[in-house]
């Protein structure tokens, strides 16, 4: 076992990547459903993995909408919990919060994932 491996296993079984001051600058569950190219505020990412996750909206418990960039790219909901739980593949690094986003329409961030704007349902 290669001693990054062990030192994974020695990491929590969750990572917090919403601490209270970043829950609090969400907006609110469908506050931005009425607008026509919302603006994600938060972005977490799995090392070394292609999966990214744009958060606009936050339920204040678990349910995310936004931007999901992976194998493919799509505005939706997922679940904060699933993220706060996942790890990389071989190393079993968890995912994290990039502390130096800034807050990005949803519209650039499809362009910068190479996909073609199109209109959400959310």
């Amino acid at each position: 076992m290669s001693i990054f491996a062990d030192l994974a296993r020695r990491l929590p079984a969750r990572v917090d990547l919403l601490p209270p001051e970043v829950r609090e600058t969400l907006p609110a569950w469908r506050a931005t459903a009425d607008e026509e190219d919302p603006t994600a505020t938060v972005k977490l990412f799995l090392p070394g993995t292609c999966w990214t996750w744009y958060i606009v909206e936050f339920d204040g418990e678990d349910t995310c909408f936004g931007l999901v960039a992976g194998q493919f790219t799509e505005s939706g909901y997922f679940s904060l919990g699933e993220i706060e739980t996942a790890r990389t593949p071989r190393l079993g690094i968890p995912a994290e919060r990039d502390q130096h986003f800034t807050p990005t329409p949803l519209s650039v961030l499809r362009r910068l994932h190479g996909q073609l704007g199109y209109a959400d349902e959310h």
